[in-house]
């Protein structure tokens, strides 16, 4: 990670990993009272709905040990190199799906939880998919499901999916498709 380009926030450091940092910033209320806030720092992601052909998506299964099981969810990773936002989306979908995209449009950006979080998540859809095999780390563990697009955004609604950057992307997608 290209920690000088994460470093946003004027803060005391708390803790820093090798992929985020934890910062304490002071912050003056309405009430006039000084009050500290921790804020955790993070370089940036991107997140891909990948289109296997017009009326399929990729979705993926992927354990996440925060909640201790599999959720469903589209291809996402971290900014954590030096390259374009475009080729990063190309280099997670290729990684976590096998596939790659003859074409990515941007779907725009949103933060994450910026309540307490300093990441800003940039979505992309791909087209013109080329499928290959996954180059997985050692410690994820993510099986590809295509499904219908009908089906996707009934599990948006029915709660099968929980991840809330896969649902918004979805809805986001769907706009983008009938627009």
């Amino acid at each position: 990670m290209n920690k000088d380009k994460m470093r946003k926030l004027a803060g005391d450091q708390l803790l820093e990993s090798d992929r985020f940092r934890v910062v304490r910033l002071l912050e003056k209320c309405r009430d006039g009272v000084t009050r500290s806030k921790d804020i955790i720092e993070h370089p940036g992601s991107v997140a891909i709905v990948p289109f296997v052909d017009d009326d399929q998506v990729c979705l993926i299964d992927v354990f996440r040990p925060a909640v201790g099981r599999t959720l469903i969810e589209i291809p996402a990773g971290t900014l954590d190199r030096v390259e374009s936002l475009p080729a990063a989306a190309a280099r997670e979908l290729r990684e976590e799906t096998g596939y790659q995209a003859a074409a990515l449009e941007s779907l725009g950006e949103l933060w994450m939880s910026p309540g307490i979080l300093h990441e800003k998540m940039h979505l992309f859809v791909a087209k013109g998919l080329k499928s290959g095999s996954q180059s997985l780390e050692p410690n994820e563990r993510i099986e590809p499901r295509v499904v219908r697009w009908s089906e996707a955004i009934a599990m948006c609604h029915d709660g099968l999916i929980e991840d809330a950057k896969t649902i918004a992307a979805i809805f986001l997608a769907d706009r983008w498709l009938r627009s």
